[in-house]
């Protein structure tokens, strides 16, 4: 990718006059409806976290015969399964039917899939519970963003959509201080209760989404004009239609989607083959969604409970309060991060985040072998440490930009399916490394050699992200689309300045795309 590509676009973007979402009552009725749409991503982060709690439970390990190896990776992997399994469905709804709609069935199906794992007579039955649950994930966790990005007022869409992926914390903060009180219950209800809490967030999405606007973009796709202007003049200019920043977002939105769809009326997963940027677009999507589950990561998440074991931390209450604290601090480092994507760049924070998590896990890999080696309590102790100097650096750009930064570099007609297929390579990912750790700790022994692969595959992963993730701070949602595809972007060129403070234009504006040219009077 041309470093001049990213300049230009930092440079042709537009220059909208400032809101402050504060003192703005559409906004702030907006960004309420953006936090539950990131109600989403804690159903997520619920299910990182209760299965390693869980196993903390007697009477969960004693009710369903303790489940180890194969046998463990499966009951793992279920989750991811399922969502892989809806993953084809899942863009030919949000774009066929709306992002409101795709959501409210994910909620409904993981609802149902934490009644049936909270109600779980046996293992077979808890599993299907948490198929289920991964099936509806799919479905809300693939349209939330979509919605978000396409709602959020350009000069915030950075940051809000960076938040999404961070509430992955606020559901493993939620199961793992719900899992710390029901330990003290002596019965199943200690695993029960938070089965079926799982479906909380799911509860409280449902019972708004029918209140918050669709996507605009996606109204306007399906020649739902005067509805996709009347809500962003709703929620970005407090009903005011002709606003100059509403005419610029909405004749763009237009004129661009116009382009994108000049010669077919649908989009295909071929698309991103067709084209030099849409092939760099799926190279990105591909690693993002891989590095972001095989970084070590979920190590931590999901196996928490056997790296407290092997350096010699076997007490519940002990490992419950570690992982509580770990969640707490990774929630406060990411969604500060968030807040910083747009003065500081999502390059520069993809970078220190992978190179500090380089250097933690051989760190990480050091101490435990010594720990191992010579039965060290401080090397012990230097594990745990660097165990949430990892965590603390995974969340300066990982938990935030996965979503934001998939979002941001596709354009509107392969969105749903671009998400779809990072999310692919994310499921793909945690699957494999969901049967594959289980075995790790039981056969590659003494541990520290396992770490060792870690290592080393994060520090390749390094270079990815030095050499080819590129900036996307500056520009539209629509105009990303000039870093990538350059003089052949599929993106009208409008002039925000050519609207005077009624929204009319002033003058005629220009749209292009490559060779196209032509001047339109509103």
């Amino acid at each position: 990718m041309k470093k001049t590509e990213v300049e230009i676009a930092q440079a042709e973007a537009p220059h909208l006059a400032p809101v402050h979402w504060r003192s703005d009552p559409g906004l702030r009725k907006l960004y309420f409806y953006a936090f539950i749409i990131c109600i989403a991503s804690a159903t997520t982060g619920y299910d990182g976290s209760m299965l390693n709690n869980l196993r903390i439970l007697d009477p969960f390990t004693k009710y369903f015969g303790n489940p180890q190896g194969s046998q463990l990776g499966i009951l793992t992997a279920l989750y991811s399964l399922g969502s892989i399994a809806s993953l084809p469905v899942t863009p030919f709804i949000a774009d066929t039917f709306g992002r409101k709609w795709a959501i409210g069935g994910g909620c409904v199906i993981m609802i149902v899939g934490a009644a049936v794992q909270g109600a779980a007579k046996n293992l077979s039955m808890f599993m299907a519970g948490r198929f289920f649950m991964g099936f509806g994930n799919s479905l809300a966790q693939l349209s939330s963003p979509l919605l978000l990005a396409e709602l959020c007022h350009p000069q915030h869409r950075g940051r809000v959509t960076a938040v999404y992926n961070c509430l992955w914390n606020v559901g493993a903060i939620i199961c793992t201080w719900l899992t710390f009180g029901t330990k003290r219950i002596e019965n199943n209800w200690c695993w029960r209760i938070p089965a079926l809490t799982q479906a909380l967030p799911s509860i409280i999405q449902l019972t708004f989404i029918f209140f918050i606007p669709e996507s605009p973009r996606w109204l306007i796709s399906k020649d739902r004009n005067e509805e996709a202007l009347n809500i962003l003049g709703k929620y970005h200019a407090n009903g005011d239609i002709n606003n100059a920043t509403v005419q610029f977002e909405y004749h763009e939105i237009k004129e661009t989607l116009r382009l994108e769809f000049m010669y077919t009326k649908s989009s295909s997963y071929l698309d991103f083959f067709k084209t030099k940027g849409n092939r760099y677009r799926l190279m990105l999507l591909c690693s993002l969604g891989l590095f972001s589950q095989w970084s070590g990561n979920g190590l931590v998440s999901y196996y928490a409970t056997d790296v407290y074991k092997s350096i010699g931390i076997t007490d519940a209450d002990t490992q419950l309060g570690l992982n509580g604290g770990l969640t707490i601090l990774s929630l406060i480092v990411s969604v500060s991060c968030a807040m910083l994507v747009d003065r500081v760049g999502r390059r520069p924070l993809f970078i220190t985040a992978t190179a500090s998590m380089c250097v933690c896990f051989i760190l990480w890999t050091i101490s435990s072998s010594q720990q191992e080696q010579k039965g060290s309590a401080a090397a012990g102790r230097a594990v745990i440490a660097f165990i949430w100097i990892f965590n603390v650096s995974y969340a300066l750009a990982w938990s935030g930009l996965l979503v934001a930064y998939t979002v941001e570099i596709l354009p509107f007609k392969i969105r749903a399916k671009g998400l779809m297929v990072m999310n692919f390579w994310v499921q793909a990912a945690l699957t494999i490394n969901q049967y594959v750790n289980p075995l790790g700790f039981q056969h590659l022994k003494p541990t520290w050699k396992f770490y060792t692969i870690y290592s080393v595959w994060i520090f390749l992963e390094l270079l990815f992200v030095c050499f080819l993730y590129v900036e996307t701070r500056g520009p539209t949602l629509e105009e990303v689309a000039k870093i990538f595809d350059g003089d052949e972007a599929e993106v009208a060129r409008i002039d925000v300045e050519k609207f005077d403070h009624d929204g009319a234009a002033t003058s005629g504006f220009e749209k292009q795309a490559g060779a196209h040219v032509e001047h339109v009077k509103v």
